[in-house]
């Protein structure tokens, strides 16, 4: 079955993934940041008693100690979107439940004593929230949550206190990129209250021109307000996006085409490349492949290929450690037998 990361969603020419994250916390034990091990561990019985042995719950869940786990294997679902860095490097008892379709993983003890995520393909940020609304109520017909009436759920960063909700979608913006209109837009989403990063959320890079757009502001709005807003402006930065490609294509088809094909060239031909490379030239093909100009290739195919050439994942499949060398060597050996 393939994971909601290589699927295809609605608006995928330009929405690669959408996720709704919650932040919540015990009543009844402190921040993970201020808990001992047991403390740890008793958080993490409790939420596995409230989800591997309920009755109502409408997914099959398995439960991941990231204290007992290979760090390769850590890597491999920060990789697939499925755990944070922060819970990676976690050092207090800690785990992840994660649903066998891979569209639910709830963090325990990462940053707060839960952060809920569901995960889907394309734009579809009202189906990410309502799966994501029945996990959170599945978990608190057990759990007492830490709630105030002045202030909503309680969350160990203020940003985060209200709703305790982040609504995010990836996008992929090359041609507002090599317009240079980007800078306008990050200016605009700024102003709006919305947070824009790269494709691993805070601190990290835009790689492969992707953009992970997500409300900075949880108090004071309702869930299906922000819910509603963070689609309204992806839909308003698609028409953009689309809007210039077609301009862009329309001036001059010859170069268009010549750079689009450039790069499906170096990737079906390249004997070593890095992963920031391979990102670049992907976003060229995918934009081909969007646009019609490249026919037999799928961008789901694309998908399972950018997910493939990462660090962990690309040593998983090869079954051996690599040097940073024998990586880029392995990686380009993977994209020519992918795109053959």
């Amino acid at each position: 079955m393939k994971g909601w990361y290589i699927e295809k969603g609605p608006e995928s020419d330009v929405v690669m993934s959408s996720r709704v994250r919650l932040a919540r916390n015990f009543k009844d034990y402190p921040f993970p940041f201020k808990m001992n091990m047991e403390e740890g561990e008793k958080v993490i019985k409790r939420v596995k008693d409230a989800v591997l042995n309920s009755s109502t719950a409408t997914c099959d869940y398995e439960f991941i100690d990231m204290l007992n786990m290979e760090p390769i294997d850590k890597q491999i679902l920060v990789e697939k979107h499925l755990i944070s860095p922060n819970l990676m490097a976690g050092r207090v008892a800690c785990g992840a439940i994660i649903s066998k379709d891979e569209k639910v993983s709830i963090m325990i003890n990462e940053e707060d004593h839960l952060r809920i995520q569901c995960l889907f393909s394309g734009l579809q940020l009202d189906k990410a929230w309502e799966l994501c609304d029945k996990v959170d109520s599945l978990l608190e017909e057990n759990i007492d949550y830490s709630f105030s009436e002045k202030f909503g759920y309680l969350t160990c960063c203020p940003t985060n206190l209200g709703t305790g909700i982040r609504a995010s979608a990836m996008l992929h913006l090359p041609a507002l990129t090599m317009t240079g209109y980007i800078r306008g837009m990050l200016e605009i989403c700024g102003k709006l209250g919305i947070a824009v990063r790269g494709i691993y959320g805070e601190n990290s890079e835009a790689l492969g021109n992707l953009f992970q757009i997500s409300n900075q502001i949880t108090l004071g709005q309702s869930e299906e307000e922000i819910i509603n807003n963070i689609t309204n402006i992806g839909n308003q930065i698609i028409n953009q996006e689309r809007m210039l490609r077609a301009e862009m294509y329309k001036q001059n088809p010859s170069r268009f085409e010549d750079k689009i094909y450039r790069s499906l060239g170096i990737l079906s031909n390249a004997r070593i490349i890095s992963s920031e490379e391979s990102f670049k030239l992907i976003s060229d093909v995918r934009l081909g492949v969007d646009m019609g100009i490249i026919k037999n290739i799928d961008s789901t195919k694309l998908n399972e290929i950018l997910l493939n050439i990462q660090p962990a994942n690309l040593q998983k499949n090869f079954d051996k450690i690599l040097s940073p060398d024998d990586r880029d060597i392995k990686r380009a050996e993977m994209i020519r037998e992918k795109l053959s």
